[in-house]
């Protein structure tokens, strides 16, 4: 059944078109300014497929952007605010549901700036190789700036050029339709004010004020934006997770669109799922405190800067947070360059001591400045004050810690007697002398790779 289009007015009087389909968790999926056209897309095989995935889990909403597709074509406002209007008539037709914001590209920063706003109507926000300042976008690509110089020129050359760059070379017939597709969705003039209109966007300052669970999707071979772009506009939003998926492809609905899919079901839908509760131990029972710390985090930020060293202390935070939900830790506090978390189970201390250390690998893998994270663990009474932990215990994890290298695991004595038994593969590595601690003290290091 094809979806039924409506329309929906603006504050300043630009009729924009729209479809919503389904039940479940409304997901808007923006349109890739200036290119959208409600009806022709659903007309694509590989786009209409994209769709109907979604459908199962969702109540999907698509909408026209402004000067594009079934819209009105014929506005002159094109700013972000004119964009964020766009939405917004939208977002008022659908009711009072919370929506899941999905953002490709150019009009990313439109989701961005709704978000930061307008909290209380978005209970997730998904940005698709984006970026907060258009600025940034446009001059970090050598293919961007040619595609830029035959922007103004032949309409149809620039079209094809564009789709072979955003879906790849080998992409074949789906090139040539889109190409096509492009040049029904939009006028050479609007498209060019869109584009200027994008470019000059920024929306960094919204960043950190953004309180929806956030996830950044990127592709790896995509020709543009580069990774770290995506990278940094997930460090830069509270708690964002930030995922690189396989394939070059900058259309969503092209090359592995399963996984584009299960990330997509997954994070909506994450909030269904049981998860652990973090509860301390009582008063006066046992704890397993884990700390964490990076490595040379002190010459990274000399090297680096205050400014970019921030931006990757915020990914460890956003990581090690992301661990501490899913495994049931509670925040104790956090040092800048490290962590201090508590656990009323050992067992699951360690499954968040191994989670870290794959979630850090993994990062590192395409990261152009790794992180190296040391982690210690430690179990004991420690003494309980305003939400804090003091005493031995609590040192003993600290000073742990600081033995490790970037990258290890290392636990007492007390956290191997109590997982004896359990799954945990643990390397005897002798006793060391801890600073403050008159006897040397024995400690384990616990296998994380998954080889």
């Amino acid at each position: 059944m094809e979806p039924r289009v409506q329309y929906a007015r603006t504050e300043d009087g630009v009729s924009i078109a729209f479809w919503a389909m389904g039940e479940g968790p409304t997901l808007v999926v923006m349109p890739n300014i200036p290119l959208s056209h409600v009806e022709l897309e659903w007309r694509i095989p590989e786009y209409r497929g994209w769709y109907e995935s979604m459908l199962g889990f969702s109540r999907l909403v698509r909408y026209d952007n402004r000067g594009s597709g079934l819209s009105d074509r014929d506005p002159t406002d094109f700013s972000l605010e004119a964009h964020v209007r766009d939405l917004s008539a939208v977002a008022d037709q659908l009711g009072d549901q919370p929506l899941v914001l999905n953002a490709p590209l150019l009009v990313g920063p439109v989701a961005i700036a709704y978000a930061a706003r307008w909290p209380e109507r978005v209970s997730h926000l998904i940005l698709w190789c984006s970026f907060a300042r258009g600025a940034d976008y446009f001059q970090s690509s050598s293919a961007l700036q040619a595609l830029h110089s035959l922007r103004g020129k032949d309409w149809n050359i620039y079209t094809e050029a564009i789709a072979h760059v955003a879906l790849g070379w080998e992409a074949g017939e789906p090139v040539r339709l889109y190409a096509a597709y492009m040049r029904e969705c939009v006028s050479q003039e609007v498209a060019g004010a869109i584009f200027d209109a994008a470019e000059a966007m920024d929306t960094s300052d919204l960043l950190n004020q953004i309180k929806s669970p956030t996830l950044v999707l990127h592709r790896r071979g995509a020709a543009f934006p580069p990774v770290e772009l995506s990278r940094g506009l997930a460090a830069r939003i509270p708690g964002a997770r930030f995922a690189v998926l396989e394939g070059n492809s900058l259309a969503p609905f092209l090359g592995d669109t399963e996984s584009v899919v299960r990330a997509t079901n997954d994070f909506v839908l994450e909030g269904e799922k049981p998860q652990p509760t973090p509860e301390p131990a009582p008063a006066g029972g046992i704890h397993t405190i884990l700390f964490t710390d990076i490595e040379g985090s002190t010459a990274l930020t000399q090297r680096l800067g205050d400014a970019r060293a921030r931006e990757l202390m915020r990914e460890h935070e956003r990581l090690t947070r992301e661990a501490l939900k899913a495994h049931g830790g509670a925040e104790v506090k956090t040092m800048g360059d490290g962590f201090m978390a508590s656990f009323n189970s050992a067992t699951r201390a360690l499954e968040c001591a191994i989670a870290l250390q794959r979630a850090f690998a993994e990062r590192n893998e395409s990261a152009a400045e790794p992180l190296r994270v040391r982690v210690g663990l430690n179990a004991g009474e420690p003494i309980e004050e305003e939400q804090d932990l003091f005493g031995t215990a609590v040192i003993l994890a600290a000073r742990i810690a600081a033995q490790a290298q970037g990258g290890e695991i290392l636990v007492s004595e007390g956290v191997r007697q109590i997982v004896a038994g359990k799954k945990f593969l643990l390397a005897d590595r002798g006793e060391v002398a801890l600073r403050g601690f008159e006897d040397p003290v024995h400690v384990y290091e616990l296998s994380w790779r998954e080889s």
